[in-house]
């Protein structure tokens, strides 16, 4: 019991971590839409943060992916 709290504790802590990337990614990806639209050349900073977030990202789903299957098989 104490154990299936715990898991869907972290899957909570989980999906807030991945709101707040997804709002600092939003940032860069805006920048890249604007240069994209503009016909420019994206600034390579914009596309490293956004790069970064989404991998952040990724390993914070895979994460909960992980823990949501532990909690599956409980």
């Amino acid at each position: 019991m104490f154990e299936k709290r715990k898991l869907k504790k972290e899957i909570k802590k989980c999906r807030k971590t991945i709101e707040e990337i997804e709002r600092k990614r939003s940032r860069s990806q805006s920048a890249l839409v604007q240069a994209i639209l503009l016909q420019e050349e994206p600034k390579e900073a914009d596309v490293e943060w956004f790069n970064k977030y989404t991998g952040e990202i990724t390993a914070c789903r895979n994460h909960m992916i992980e823990v949501q299957k532990k909690l599956d098989s409980l």
